[in-house]
């Protein structure tokens, strides 16, 4: 038999706390309709609640099972009747439930030993009204503490869980600079993380980070299960192993390859223009705030095609961001449990948050760092091989022009010599003058033979063509100069077109040409100024411009800057110049030396386009 009693509050009557939650009720039990209707006399009307009356052991655990119940109040001959221990089946399967025992005589009687610690309080008779709901009020408001100091304890426990695993995180990021694939398993083990249950316990996490220019936010990692099946194995399989943070990592870092079903759909899905700024991804990024969404609501207007992809109307969204950027976000739901995300929720998540963003910015910085050392190892090579060069060119240079003069000083006198023994062994008649005659004749035709061989080599105009970037050429030759540009204070700049003229072109030969052309502004420009390179892109013909503020030339010397061995405090022993000039005729381009108006100089080096990009 049931009966019930109207629904009110149950509140403490000095704190004012609630004893009953909502929908929790009281069951009274006893052996009979007439003893549970004497029970329920005995509560007064200041005590109404929901209150189901039983009167056997069956029906008493069919409401327990039924309903959540706060309170169970035994007639002491229900105990006796029943051929099993009710209290000790009560105290396993509810041991949140509050007990008290009545003896519904009139006579007083002691407890009865078997009683024990199973119950909360033993009532002998005779009972009263007020004796009954004070007894009720003190085994309320017990139950309320205990299940109080579990749920502190509890809270207690997590937020020392959530401090271990930030500080193992730190340490794992602090260990060393993270590369790409070490960040992405950090990601993965913050998401774990935060789906844990020795974590947040939120059911599934996803993370979504802006493109490298900063224009699109993708879906990148998701964690959570596809159902709650595949939830409840997930979340019994880390238990079960205890994994910690280290483990969680590793595992992270070996199956980075695997998927995990819907989710992974899910995210790849977000591809969101980052001037949505609308968009409450995009919106959560600008402000650097946290988004709180409830059943499709929140404080910025949440998009139908947001909540249809993610399948899910409450989540949270927070922000990823480092001082300078904005990152990405994290969004976290309990699409298994539904259970409500609190505030103290979001506040935790945003912790994890920060330690999300401190990998990625550190991982960013790392690769910056890789990539500094990349160009650094470029600079230093292409430096050491153009210096190899230079020396080798200016060698060569010299030796040309050298060779040049001494095969014109000599050809004519041992042709003439050559020429002269050969007429004599003509004319003498004796064989001894005419065998000494014959060896004159022969080692001056070798002589002359040397000097033809060592015409040709420094007259050599031979060149490895093919058709490559001009401007890349001239980007290589500054970088050889970086370190020497920092160290002297000058500040440059190289102002090219977009467009990249394509030439047939010997690279090495050309490059060897503004290696001179910027060393010899950079010479003149001891004390510090600028260099400035730029192009003029023509139908025909394209023009590099080389300009410096150093310390010029005059008029006069700058007609003579191209002739062998002409020298000068600005542009060395002029040979460099007379290299290129020589380069340049041989590609069909022109080379030009002016002075500036206000300081420095200006080289013009024009290479043909088309038909005219003959070489000579």
């Amino acid at each position: 038999m049931i009966e019930s009693f109207p629904v009110v509050s149950y509140m403490h009557e000095n704190t004012g706390d609630k004893l009953l939650d909502d929908g929790e009720q009281i069951v009274v039990a006893s052996t009979s309709v007439p003893s549970s209707a004497k029970l329920q006399g005995l509560f007064t009307t200041n005590l109404e609640m929901v209150c189901a009356a039983a009167t056997s052991a069956e029906e008493l655990f069919f409401h327990l099972n039924s309903r959540q119940t706060a309170l169970a109040v035994l007639d002491l001959a229900l105990i006796e009747q029943s051929k099993t221990s009710i209290l000790n089946r009560l105290r396993h399967e509810y041991r949140d439930l509050g007990i008290i025992v009545v003896n519904l005589s009139a006579e007083p009687e002691p407890p009865p030993d078997r009683l024990g610690w199973e119950i909360d309080r033993y009532l002998p008779g005779p009972l009263h009204g007020d004796m009954l709901q004070q007894a009720a009020v003190e085994v309320l408001d017990k139950r309320k503490l205990l299940a109080d100091s579990r749920a502190l304890r509890r809270e207690l426990q997590l937020a020392n869980l959530r401090t271990l695993f930030l500080h193992h995180l730190m340490l794992i990021m602090n260990s060393g600079y993270l590369s790409e694939v070490e960040l992405e398993a950090v990601l993965k083990t913050i998401l774990i993380g935060i789906t844990s249950e020795g974590g947040l316990a939120f059911n599934r996490a996803f993370l979504a980070l802006f493109s490298e220019d900063g224009s699109t936010l993708r879906g990148e990692l998701a964690i959570g299960p596809d159902d709650g099946a595949d939830a409840l194995n997930i979340w019994k399989e880390i238990k079960t192993e205890n994994l910690d943070l280290q483990a969680l990592f590793q595992r992270s870092s070996e199956d980075l390859k695997q998927t995990n079903g819907v989710v992974n759909e899910i995210v790849q899905t977000l591809k969101i223009s980052a001037s949505q700024s609308d968009h409450p991804l995009i919106h959560s990024c600008q402000t650097r705030r946290s988004i709180l969404v409830q059943r499709g609501r929140a404080d910025v207007p949440i998009p139908t095609d947001l909540i249809a992809t993610l399948n899910q109307d409450s989540f949270v969204i927070v922000p990823l961001f480092s001082p300078d950027r904005s990152l990405g976000v994290i969004i976290a739901d309990n699409f298994i449990t539904g259970k409500p995300i609190e505030e103290s929720d979001v506040r935790a998540l945003e912790m994890f948050a920060a330690q999300a963003s401190l990998a990625i910015e550190h991982s960013r910085l790392y690769h910056d760092m890789q990539e500094k050392i990349e160009e650094l190892e470029l600079i230093t090579e292409e430096l050491e091989k153009s210096r190899d060069q230079l020396l080798e060119s200016e060698r060569f240079a010299v030796l040309g022009q050298m060779s040049a003069q001494l095969v014109h000083a000599l050809r004519n006198p041992i042709t003439s010599i050559g020429g002269t023994a050969r007429l004599l062994g003509k004319r003498v008649s004796e064989q001894k003058n005419r065998r000494f005659l014959k060896v004159l004749t022969k080692e001056s035709a070798k002589v002359e033979s040397t000097l033809n061989d060592l015409f040709n080599f420094v007259s050599d105009t031979n060149l490895q063509t093919r058709e490559q970037s001009l401007f890349d050429i001239v980007r290589r030759a500054v970088m050889v100069f970086y370190s020497t540009m920092k160290k002297q204070d000058i500040d440059y700049r190289v102002e090219l077109p977009d467009e990249e003229p394509l030439l047939d072109i010997d690279g090495d030969k050309v490059h060897q040409a503004f290696l001179h052309l910027i060393r010899n502004s950079i010479e003149s420009m001891d004390a510090g100024g600028e260099l400035r390179i730029g192009a003029d892109i023509e139908k025909d013909r394209v023009t590099i411009l080389i300009r410096d503020t150093g310390a010029g030339m005059a008029n006069g010397d700058v007609s003579r800057a191209k002739d062998p061995f002409y020298t000068t405090k600005t542009y060395g022993t002029g040979m460099g110049l007379t290299l290129v000039e020589q380069i340049l005729k041989q590609h069909n381009a022109s080379f030009s030396l002016t002075a500036n108006e206000d300081q420095g100089m200006t080289a013009r080096v024009t290479f043909p386009r088309g038909r005219q990009a003959a070489f000579s």
